[in-house]
């Protein structure tokens, strides 16, 4: 049988990310595993799975330590993300990297102090968890299309519109919202708001049933007349699109990280099948057409994987990544997708059945070339960088 080492043998990884990935290793096979099934069913990840995961450090691993936080580099976080892929859960996958990579930092990066240290500690710690409510019905990768409107009124700030597809959207209790604050219409006058669970005229509208990620909540979100503090601007206003777009970055990053962690797991998988399935004689493992197809994958996904080493150890170093960033997303998210149909093709009817991982591995990949930059805005991104 095929090994799972936990060492990359990459020279960009320290010891301690090596640590650390076999800490999230053993968490996921003694915490996720025997009950991600439940997950599934259910809609959503508990939330004592998720302070758990606080009590390790897991959910802080870039932020101050006097909030809790490990203070490590992007490379920590390609690792989380890596291994949260290999667990072969991608609802679960997601409702993590969310709260840790895609929402929180916004407060990270643009809150004050006094900002990060109301709600920086409950984040890190999983006590409360984070959402982003970035994309709308028809605003997605084209942010400046964005409706969702902040009006300042006194010592408040008015919001009004609604967003879609929002990860973490019906069980989040902080929400990290993008609103226009400048002139109606397509412009980048944008700015971020924290919005708490129960704050008036804010409503879950729907929680989103998906294709995949099933234990993920989803939701669609609305703000009808929503009055927030207006300390609870975050970063400067009008500013906000460009607090998105730095972001999106590390989102990127992250979710090139777990495609990669899951068309890994698959490949591992598929291996683990086709040289115990018998058909014609002998295992599938004979056919050179399967041998061919399954090595060519594990180099592509073994190429992939060093472009998003490169790209996140380039990133810790302060150096600008945004082509390369681009690339990742592009490339990982259609290659998990090329990968997953192999492997399930692969293990034949057995591949469609539900309680064969590949089947729920496939269609969690389906997103990964749309959300977090469809993979044509991404090749477009490159392309723009060519020239």
């Amino acid at each position: 049988m095929t090994a799972t080492p936990t060492a990359t043998n990459s020279p960009f990884f320290t010891a301690e990310h090596e640590m650390l990935r076999g800490t999230i290793r053993r968490f996921i096979a003694e915490q996720v595993l025997p009950f991600a099934d439940d997950w599934e069913r259910a809609g959503f990840v508990p939330r004592e799975t998720l302070r758990a995961m606080g009590e390790l450090g897991l959910l802080g691993i870039r932020y101050d330590a006097r909030h809790g936080g490990s203070e490590l580099d992007t490379l920590a976080t390609v690792v989380l993300a890596e291994e949260l892929g290999r667990s072969t859960y991608g609802g679960f996958a997601v409702t993590v990297l969310v709260h840790t990579d895609m929402a929180s930092p916004h407060l990270q990066h643009a809150g004050t102090e006094a900002q990060r240290d109301r709600w920086m500690p409950d984040l890190i710690a999983g006590r409360r968890i984070a959402a982003v409510a970035m994309t709308e019905a028809d605003a997605g990768s084209d942010l400046a299309g964005m409706r969702t409107t902040a009006r300042r009124d006194g010592d408040q700030w008015v919001l009004n519109g609604s967003k879609m597809f929002i990860t973490n959207g019906v069980h989040g209790e902080v929400f990290f919202v993008a609103a226009k604050t400048g002139e109606p219409g397509r412009n980048r006058q944008v700015s971020m708001f924290v919005v708490e669970k129960g704050t008036p005229g804010f409503t879950v509208a729907r929680p989103l049933p998906k294709q995949g990620w099933w234990s993920s909540d989803t939701a669609e979100l609305v703000f009808d007349q929503c009055r927030i503090p207006a300390d609870q601007l975050l970063g400067e206003e009008h500013k906000g699109f460009y607090a998105l777009m730095k972001n999106l970055q590390n989102e990127r990053i992250v979710l090139g990280a777990q495609s990669m962690g899951e068309a890994s797991r698959a490949i591992e998988l598929t291996l683990e099948w086709v040289t115990q399935r018998q058909a014609f004689g002998g295992p599938l493992w004979d056919k050179q057409a399967i041998r061919q197809r399954l090595a060519m994958r594990a180099a592509q996904v073994e190429a992939a994987k060093a472009l998003v080493y490169q790209t996140a150890w380039r990133d810790a170093q302060g150096q600008t990544v945004t082509k390369e960033v681009s690339m990742i997303k592009a490339l990982c998210g259609t290659l998990v997708n090329e990968v997953m149909y192999d492997c399930l093709q692969f293990h034949g009817g057995m591949g469609y059945i539900r309680e064969t991982a590949i089947e729920r591995m496939a269609r969690d990949a389906r997103i990964q070339a749309i959300g977090g930059g469809a993979t044509e805005v991404m090749l477009e991104e490159v392309a723009k960088r060519m020239v």
